[in-house]
């Protein structure tokens, strides 16, 4: 069916074609038993201390708002992530800041952070409980005159209604937001995560989203940093504002965060790397050009206990998860695997 319709969609201006699809999965009728396939038990895996059917994620930035979670858990995800959520309504930054890199497979976004804000998503959320694990990404206002405040105001706000929550430190599109990835920045900000997160008895995991464009030399200071406050897990990677040497479209170097296919290598390089530094001891979500089994066992394999995809999606459609969770099953049992989680870390 996505074929059909692929040519229409992508007529569109790729942010008209994703209001359309918030659109149309708001009233999505589709039993979930669609997208079930055989022998799913071999991917039930653990996460954040959560049981979950598959490893298969939606991540941040496709429901921004969330207006469409439990539509997207009826896809066949074994968890979904919403935001990036900031304090106040932001409309973002001015349009065009959306580009399809077809030929690629990758997008080109410098959307800025656009959503309904955290009172109205609040509200949102509790009048339509989640019916899988919900992960929550929040981030500062573009405005704001503290963003360690504005961390502190989601984490407060949005923690009872979070299976866990996303500290966004990575986006490209948000002036001095990956300055958290320095020492004492982000000393300064868990410390002060880990403050309200006593305060006020919140026990949500906590999950931190890094940048893919970090160097070598920086791994370890974070990974000391994110032990030393209790940090639950890290999701590697963002979108990268590098990596374009090789692209042919014409659109390359549109500013902002690359994702897609040319984001895959060096992400699945990223997770291997911390995987090693940190002999497995801390939870790592995966992300970077997963849109097939093969792709996703890749990562997997590489030492992430998760993965998650949506340019894969927007390439390759809502049955984009049936596809991969097929795969992976037909891979695990070639390779003699019993369950997916025994794959973790093996290839790194």
């Amino acid at each position: 069916m996505y074929s059909i319709l692929k040519p229409y969609i992508f007529s569109l201006d790729p942010e008209a074609a994703h209001d359309l699809a918030i659109k149309s999965l708001k009233f999505n009728v589709l039993p979930k038993s669609i997208f079930s396939v055989e022998n799913e038990d071999l991917l039930e895996t653990e996460l954040l201390n959560v049981k979950l059917p598959n490893p298969i994620g939606l991540a941040a930035g496709f429901d921004k708002s969330a207006e469409v979670y439990n539509s997207l858990f009826k896809l066949g995800y074994g968890f979904v992530e919403v935001g990036t959520i900031t304090p106040k309504r932001q409309l973002g930054n001015p349009k065009p800041r959306v580009f399809r890199l077809e030929k690629e497979q990758a997008l080109i976004n410098r959307l800025g952070f656009n959503n309904h804000g955290s009172e109205i998503i609040v509200k949102r959320i509790a009048d339509n409980l989640p019916s899988g694990f919900l992960g929550i990404n929040v981030g500062p206002n573009k405005d704001t005159d503290d963003k360690e405040q504005d961390y502190f105001v989601c984490l407060s706000r949005l923690s009872p209604y979070a299976g866990y929550l996303t500290i966004n430190i990575s986006s490209p599109n948000t002036e001095g937001l990956r300055d958290f990835h320095e020492q004492k920045e982000l000393k300064k900000l868990l410390e002060g995560l880990n403050k309200v997160k006593k305060d006020k008895n919140i026990l949500k995991p906590l999950v931190l989203k890094l940048s893919p464009d970090i160097d070598d030399s920086e791994i370890s200071k974070i990974i000391e940093i994110v032990f030393k406050y209790n940090i639950d897990g890290i999701i590697v990677s963002n979108t990268t504002d590098s990596n374009r040497e090789k692209l042919s479209d014409a659109q390359k170097n549109e500013a902002g965060g690359l994702s897609g296919q040319p984001l895959r290598d060096l992400s699945t390089n990223l997770i291997k790397k911390f995987y090693k530094e940190t002999k497995g001891k801390i939870q790592i979500i995966g992300v970077g050009g997963v849109d097939s089994g093969h792709a996703a066992f890749e990562k997997i394999c590489a030492g992430a206990n998760a993965v998650q995809l949506y340019t894969g999606m927007v390439f390759k459609g809502p049955g984009v998860v049936k596809e991969i969770k097929k795969e992976l099953i037909s891979i695990l049992k070639k390779e003699n695997v019993k369950n997916i989680s025994a794959a973790v870390g093996i290839s790194a």
